[in-house]
């Protein structure tokens, strides 16, 4: 059974009390504040629930509240004033120093029992949620740990480096390959198919973090044979058919492998994330060999990534109210910018046949 506490001076009082709550809780009880703190020191981890007088000799209720609050111990006990007035006044001053609920004078059997009862369940449910959390955040704690560990002796292994070696060599071969089509694309068209190209190989702490996420060993045969995305490129284009355009010249080179395609801007994900991503094997060329090496190439337009960009910087924000209609209000963006591309596309196309 749990333990409560009731602090009140007068001995009818708590008698009553001790009565209506013994068949629930293991019950003490203390005649002055001095007492009740003393008692509260020596079981501050067992008393679910404190009843508690505000005029009590040797320390008063407010007495009991202030120390309470310096110990901590509002944090883990819900107390309940007993009190035989109802003046709004010291109910908000109880209220603003932490209290949970008021027991009126004269005493009602199931009130008080409810009262109590609703008190100690909520703070129990809060205490667990809490303890739930402090553990979730030590396990998260250790395993970043674990991850920076792991990734620092990545970075310190000769192959390792070897082999972020090869995928930046991948990135600069795509990456030259686009630019090559970039300036032919130029001259043919009188435009350039793309704005930019963004490039980033994945961090060791990813890298590490993936691996162990899937079940994959953590090594560099590991990483070459089961990543895709270690080498990853965005391409930044200003119209759509043009993103189908470049992707269909890049993959049509006879030594470019398309290993995969998925194609968001046709079929776009729930939240609306439009985008074409390929997996590619892409040779290169090293002193002694040529060998293939995996790259991820995403293609989207200017509009697309600009919604990508902030949909990813709002989906990090903590404690969000209305989640879902947040996330309902960005998929009408991704929408209408979808929309947009299409419009903006038409003009240019317009554009293009008054020039000819």
């Amino acid at each position: 059974m749990q333990r409560i506490l009731i602090a009140e001076d007068a001995e009818l009082n708590r008698e009553l009390l001790q009565n209506m709550l013994a068949d629930e809780y293991l019950v003490d009880t203390a005649a002055d504040g001095a007492l009740a703190l003393e008692m509260l020191r020596a079981h501050p981890e067992e008393t679910a629930a404190l009843l508690l007088d505000l005029q009590m000799p040797k320390a008063d209720g407010f007495t009991v509240l202030a120390k309470m609050r310096e110990m901590g111990w509002m944090e883990r006990i819900p107390v309940l004033i007993i009190s035989g007035e109802h003046s709004v006044e010291i109910e908000n001053q109880c209220f603003e120093l932490g209290v949970s609920d008021f027991i009126h004078k004269p005493f009602v059997n199931s009130i008080v029992k409810n009262r109590v009862r609703n008190a100690v369940t909520l703070f129990t449910c809060k205490n667990q949620l809490e303890q739930k959390v402090a553990l979730q955040e030590k396990t998260l704690k250790e395993k970043d740990q674990i991850i920076r560990i792991q990734a620092e002796k990545l970075r310190e292994a000769k192959p390792f480096n070897i082999l972020m070696m090869e995928f930046q060599a991948a990135i600069m071969e795509v990456e030259t390959r686009l630019k090559v089509l970039n300036a032919q694309f130029s001259q043919q068209f009188n435009r350039n198919p793309f704005e930019s190209i963004k490039s980033r190989l994945k961090t060791p702490e990813s890298i590490y973090e993936k691996l162990e996420r899937k079940g994959y060993p953590v090594t560099v045969e590991s990483i070459r044979e089961n990543l895709t995305d270690v080498a990853g490129l965005r391409v930044i284009c200003s119209f759509p058919d043009d993103i189908y355009r470049l992707a269909e010249y890049l993959i049509k080179q006879d030594d470019i492998i398309l290993l995969n395609e998925k194609d968001y801007i046709r079929s776009p994900k729930p939240n609306g994330y439009r985008s074409l991503h390929l997996i590619l094997n892409v040779p290169i060329f090293l002193s002694d060999e040529k060998k293939y090496m995996k790259a991820e190439v995403q293609f989207r337009t200017i509009a697309m990534d600009f919604w990508a960009s902030v949909e990813h910087k709002l989906k990090y924000k903590k404690d969000m109210e209305n989640a879902d209609e947040i996330a309902r209000r960005l998929k009408d963006c991704a929408d209408s910018i979808e929309e947009l591309d299409y419009r903006m596309q038409s003009i240019r196309n317009q554009i293009d046949r008054s020039l000819h």
